[in-house]
């Protein structure tokens, strides 16, 4: 099973000192990148190849445009011994992540109208908090 989170989650999980692992090609982080103080770029291309450097022991919220990508990935390290309670994925990716206003470095024009990603589509939460969240608040 995998669990998604929010941005919001996300947050909190970066504060508690989660690694986030961005999944996205290097040319979509060169135009807009979450400005966060611990993150990896590993495009989805390279990452059979390079998931080794993503350490075991440490909570990992992998993320990507939408969270389809980061979805995949989360699903291949649980699947190569990551633990499911320590990596998830956010839910919604970066275009929920501007369209709540939490900080970016880039041009976030790219990313189009960002009308659709205004509410949780009627759920009260779309995601599975970490056991040890700190908000079980979506968005």
């Amino acid at each position: 099973m995998i669990n998604e989170i929010c941005p919001t989650q996300t947050r909190v999980w970066i504060k508690r000192g989660a690694l986030l692992v961005d999944v996205r090609e290097k040319e979509e982080v060169e135009q807009l990148a979450f400005e966060v103080p611990s993150i990896i770029n590993i495009p989805l291309s390279e990452f059979d190849a390079r998931f080794r450097e993503l350490p075991l022991d440490r909570e990992l919220v992998m993320v990507c445009r939408s969270g389809a990508r980061s979805l995949r990935a989360t699903g291949f390290l649980i699947n190569h011994g990551y633990d499911p309670v320590k990596v998830v994925n956010m839910k919604h990716g970066i275009l929920k992540w501007a369209f709540k206003g939490f900080p970016l470095k880039g041009d976030v024009a790219i990313l189009g109208d960002l009308g659709n990603y205004g509410s949780c589509h009627g759920h009260a939460k779309h995601s599975h908090p970490h056991p040890h969240s700190d908000s079980g608040a979506c968005c």
